[in-house]
């Protein structure tokens, strides 16, 4: 059995602490599949086929018929029908689940290959002796490649299970023209040669790697359905268009501009036009920014365009209400309400809060304290000589005051 790399078999494991049944097959998988319908068992007809989900190489997958009824769990290595041979794979799916995959992702029951056996040890040792000479094949594939001056790039390489057939995975702007260049892969690799040509998106998903929010790529680790991504996505988000900034490591627009796209075109059915023109006393106002989370649009003068006014959308649509009647509105710098002062006790919306305070303020505070501290002595020293005075005076006064005659 397959374990993750936080497991071990000899020892308890350290992190999910399932030995690798954790429904994943693979702590660290690509496109790993949660089984959240393991502890159900359906009634089942006794002769009523099985299905799994075999996962090759990154995020290769496929489903298979278990016509003999092998024992097969999560992570089981298995010999599996091919074109031209057998190939090799770990179970990553069993149970109803697979079913529910099968119908989302079309596959049809008469195109199924067949699950011949449980991996042997042999059948494992020249699984992964193939493994280990793709990365090299591809440093040479690529060599090929480029000497027969052909516009393609040679993204990775992958040998079936018992090493009949080499598939070439390759990306290209246009088409090309390989007849000769399989001819050479075959005379150089002895075997037979599989030429696919995969998109810039499928070719980050192989490579895999960190994207600008700290995570892993989308692609590669739970995203299957590559869907176009349009400067639109970006324009409804009221995002800046900044090739740089939105564009990802395949070179390609993010993938992640179509996850809030639709929430942000449902929050933009009750704003009115960005083209808005609203006539004012002082002329017609422009709007130049909406803002989504406060509900308010930005609208500014063709004279004066450095000053820009927020106004709520339900203001807006009662203004272009009335400029529909022909009434012109008063200036938008009246329209605008006066803001509650917010006193923010805990520093919450201070961007220096978490600054370490220079040695130079900390001298003036320290300085500030010490003046503070002389200037009370002082004040309590003259109180002191101020009660002293006038009790002496008090005295002097007694004193000088001639006794009554009895």
């Amino acid at each position: 059995m397959e374990t993750c790399s936080s497991c071990s078999s000899g020892e308890l494991p350290k992190g999910c602490k399932n030995n690798g049944t954790c429904g994943t097959g693979n702590c660290n998988s690509k496109l790993s599949v949660f089984n959240w319908l393991s502890d159900i068992h359906p009634p089942t007809k006794k002769n009523q086929p099985q299905y799994i989900e075999v996962r090759f190489k990154d995020d290769r997958k496929d489903f298979y018929i278990n016509d003999s009824n092998l024992v097969l769990s999560i992570g089981d290595i298995v010999a599996v029908e091919a074109n031209s041979g057998h190939d090799v794979g770990v179970i990553s799916l069993t149970g109803e689940l697979v079913k529910i995959q099968m119908r989302k992702k079309k596959a049809k029951m008469d195109e199924l290959g067949k699950v011949y056996r449980k991996a042997t040890q042999k059948d494992i040792e020249i699984w992964q002796n193939f493994k280990n000479k793709e990365h090299n094949v591809m440093l040479d594939a690529r060599k090929i490649a480029r000497s027969s001056g052909l516009q393609m790039k040679i993204c990775d390489v992958e040998y079936q299970g018992d090493g009949s057939k080499v598939t070439l995975y390759y990306t290209a702007e246009g088409r090309v023209d390989f007849r000769q260049l399989i001819k050479d892969y075959a005379m150089a690799f002895r075997s037979k040669i599989d030429m696919r040509q995969i998109g810039y998106r499928q070719e980050s998903a192989k490579v895999g790697g960190i994207g600008s929010c700290g995570r892993e790529l989308c692609c590669s680790t739970w995203l299957t359905d590559f869907r176009s991504v349009n400067t639109a996505a970006a324009r409804y988000q009221q995002l800046s268009i900044n090739p740089q900034k939105l564009a990802g490591q395949c070179g390609k627009l993010k993938c992640c501009l179509n996850f809030e796209l639709d929430t942000y075109v449902d929050a933009l059915a009750d704003f009115p036009s960005s083209q808005t023109v609203l006539e004012t006393e002082k002329g017609k106002a422009y709007c130049i920014k909406v803002d989504v989370f406060r509900n308010q649009m930005w609208f500014t003068y063709t004279e004066n365009p450095i000053s820009w006014h927020p106004i709520n959308i339900y203001e807006v649509k009662k203004l272009v209400e009335l400029n529909k009647k022909g009434i012109t509105v008063k200036p938008l710098d009246e329209l605008l309400e006066k803001e509650d002062l917010k006193v923010d006790l805990i520093e919450e919306n201070n961007l220096h809060r978490f600054e370490k305070k220079s040695k130079s303020t900390n001298k003036r505070k320290s300085r500030n304290k010490n003046q503070q501290k002389t200037n009370t002595k002082n004040t309590t020293e003259k109180q002191k000589t101020k009660s002293k005075t006038n009790n002496t005076n008090s005295n002097q006064q007694k004193k000088r005051t001639p006794k009554k005659p009895k």
